[in-house]
């Protein structure tokens, strides 16, 4: 029963580390928590859900149409909603708001375009399973944990090894500088804001594999436990979100399966007040 759920955990945190991957890149360059993140992913795993019930494309094409809608969606929360005010030097907690206006805007949209009630996702792996001792793994949550691994160890090396990578490490410490020494800063932002809301897309759609459903509002409680990954972790640490996904997703699995299923979405909340009491700056944040 521990390791089953142990199992079942670390399929659910992969997820949630891939979320919050995405509030770390782009508070890392920006300064600023992107409350839209969880609309932004949710709206493209949407349109890949269509095409996969509507249009019976296979999932490959579903999951490469979800990459790309959430990262337009997030090229133009970049142009419409951070930039405008960037240039004008107002306070991070302006652009914060700007942000949410356009996760209501987005929610707002998903109910008329695909309705307010959930819709089952496909069972495009089927029923497979493997025995291992007591721990029985479905094969779609091998693939779920796969993939997030292999999406984690290639954006670590990329951020840390590529010459893009390290242009988004140097924006990140100090814009005006990166600047002076030739980064082209501005396409730095749009790079970074694009690559996490795509990180997302990807997730959404793991996501609906995990509990073979989508809802049009869940963006918003997602986009609420990516956050408390970010603080568990420390902001703007990358391994920290990696890791801290893993975590708060074997705590809620845990929670469920040994407590209460109400308290499921609490959990995340009930880290936050938790992390900021005992280490405001995260498991792997550094002391201002």
């Amino acid at each position: 029963m521990f390791l089953q759920q142990l199992v079942n955990g670390l399929t659910v945190g992969s997820t949630y580390s891939l979320i919050a991957l995405g509030y770390t890149l782009i508070f890392g360059v920006l300064g600023i928590i992107n409350m839209a993140h969880g609309q932004v992913f949710i709206f493209g795993s949407f349109v890949g859900l269509i095409l996969m019930t509507s249009f019976d494309m296979p999932i490959a094409v579903a999951f490469i149409a979800s990459i790309v809608v959430s990262g337009i969606l997030g090229l133009i929360l970049e142009f419409t909603a951070m930039r405008p005010l960037r240039k004008k030097n107002v306070p991070h907690l302006a652009s914060l708001i700007s942000t949410i206006g356009f996760a209501t805007l987005l929610e707002e949209g998903m109910h008329k375009l695909f309705g307010a009630d959930s819709r089952a996702f496909p069972d495009t792996v089927g029923s497979t399973s493997f025995q291992l001792g007591a721990v029985q793994i479905r094969a779609v949550d091998l693939i779920i944990l796969g993939i997030s691994i292999i999406l984690m160890v290639v954006l670590h090396f990329w951020i840390n090894k590529t010459k893009v990578g390290k242009a988004i490490r140097a924006t990140a410490e100090n814009t005006e500088t990166a600047s002076v020494l030739g980064i082209n800063t501005n396409m730095v932002i749009v790079t970074t804001v694009v690559l996490a809301s795509s990180l997302g897309g990807i997730a959404g759609m793991l996501i609906g594999m995990t509990y073979s459903a989508l809802i049009p509002t869940m963006g918003m409680t997602l986009g609420f436990k990516g956050l408390a990954v970010l603080i568990l972790g420390g902001v703007g640490s990358i391994p920290g979100a990696m890791i801290c996904g893993l975590i708060l997703g074997v705590i809620e699995v845990f929670t469920v399966a040994y407590g209460a299923s109400s308290y499921r979405d609490a959990v995340a909340f009930g880290l936050i007040i938790l992390i900021l009491l005992i280490r405001p700056q995260g498991l792997f944040g550094r002391k201002a």
